[in-house]
């Protein structure tokens, strides 16, 4: 068997020119064996004379749907025995295109962790190569302000599928190296470059590929040795700028981005107050909130679009028993520059990135929603708190 077999996943959403990629890259990569596991066969042209030629290869077994892609269904077992099948064989590259309300992220796990089943490891066989998103440049916007799920456009994998379109091309384009903007000749360059702007503002580490019926040069997506799973889920904007690295600012689009921090939690009501008023110019947020009258929980916002959620993301560290704080601390004794005596860790941390902002008045108005010094001193359990309940991760969410 040969070992590191590189691999490169082809995501985006529906429409986007996904399988077109495919096909171009199957007819103009000359040099290499290429094993492809697709959703939908019908949709990939593979022609007689590319099998002849060797070009081509699969297993006589199905080809993986990949539906929703959750590492946490069986579909994951089938992927990871169906590319194991496709290793072993005489090829020297695997295309895997999921489906376009497949999440990225755990594809890319099925590489990165070892299987339940004992002998099988990708990872030994195969190096997950590249991470690709496809893009429409002429949907994005309206997809972006549809307000609509995926059970609207009866593209939902089950009818618990509870996700809003805008919320999976987020997750698809800040988890990428590289993202191929299709459909290019479809929109003005302004748009065009707005968008470029846009897209690496969520995702800066990401290589932007433009291209038109996605005609890419096969080497910006095959064999670009450009995957790590620790960079890339640290890529998102949102992460690096709440870790300090500041993304550049695009002055020509007004696009910026900037963190709200705070060591005093908000009143309930006056938040939900704010949150119902959100900004427009505001196209990605995410980060943990701090809220008085859930003291013990952080809470972990995301919004994108006209899709907006809070959720539960744990205990504060605080919360947790004297031995616990203290093991936590010594294995990250940065969290001690910003511990708290009386409120250990708790903090709000909010990254904002939109166009043209006004982050003085954002940050202004969301100040006005902290605990004033009198309501500090009262009892906050008393307070009125209208925010939905906090929920715990849905099936399709890993963030």
């Amino acid at each position: 068997m040969k070992s590191n077999i590189p691999v490169t996943v082809l995501s985006g959403y529906l429409g986007s020119g996904k399988t077109t990629l495919l096909n171009h890259l199957l007819h103009n990569q000359t040099d290499w064996k290429i094993a492809v596991v697709v959703n939908d066969m019908s949709e990939v042209n593979i022609d007689a004379s590319m099998v002849k030629q060797g070009r081509f290869k699969r297993t006589e077994e199905k080809l993986v749907e990949l539906q929703n892609g959750c590492i946490c269904c069986t579909l994951r077992e089938d992927l990871i025995q169906e590319v194991e099948k496709l290793a072993a064989m005489d090829i020297d590259y695997i295309l895997i295109e999921s489906t376009g309300i497949s999440e990225p992220i755990p594809v890319a796990q099925s590489f990165t962790y070892e299987d339940e089943e004992p002998g099988i490891h990708l990872g030994e066989n195969c190096r997950l190569d590249t991470m690709v998103t496809v893009v429409d440049a002429n949907r994005f916007w309206d997809d972006y302000a549809s307000g609509e799920t995926l059970l609207d456009r009866q593209q939902a994998a089950d009818e618990t599928d509870a996700r809003e379109v805008i919320d999976l091309l987020i997750d698809q384009i800040e988890f990428a190296n590289v993202i191929v903007l299709n459909k290019i000749d479809l929109v003005k360059s302004s748009d065009r470059d707005e968008l470029k702007a846009v897209l690496h503002q969520l995702n800066p580490e990401a290589r932007i590929v433009e291209s038109e019926f996605s005609r890419v040069a096969p080497e910006e997506v095959l064999n670009t040795g450009r995957f790590d799973f620790e960079k890339v889920s640290q890529g998102a904007g949102w992460i690096k700028e709440l870790n300090e690295d500041h993304v550049p600012e695009s002055d020509e689009y007004n696009i910026s981005s900037f963190v709200y921090r705070s060591k005093k939690p908000f009143h309930p009501e006056r938040l939900m107050a704010w949150l119902e008023n959100w900004p427009s110019s505001i196209i990605r947020a995410k980060g943990f909130f701090w809220i008085a009258s859930r003291n013990d929980i952080a809470g972990l916002l995301s919004q994108a679009g006209t899709s907006l959620s809070i959720q539960g993301a744990g205990e504060w560290i605080a919360v947790l028993p004297e031995t616990d704080q203290q093991e936590i601390l010594a294995e990250d004794p940065e969290l001690l520059t910003r511990w708290d005596d009386t409120y250990g860790d708790r903090l709000t941390e909010l990254v904002f990135i939109g166009i043209e902002m006004d982050q003085k008045k954002i940050i202004e108005t969301l100040d006005q929603c902290l605990l004033s010094e009198r309501e500090m001193e009262e009892d906050w359990k008393t307070f009125a708190d209208p925010l939905p309940e906090f929920t715990g991760d849905h099936p399709h969410d890993h963030s």
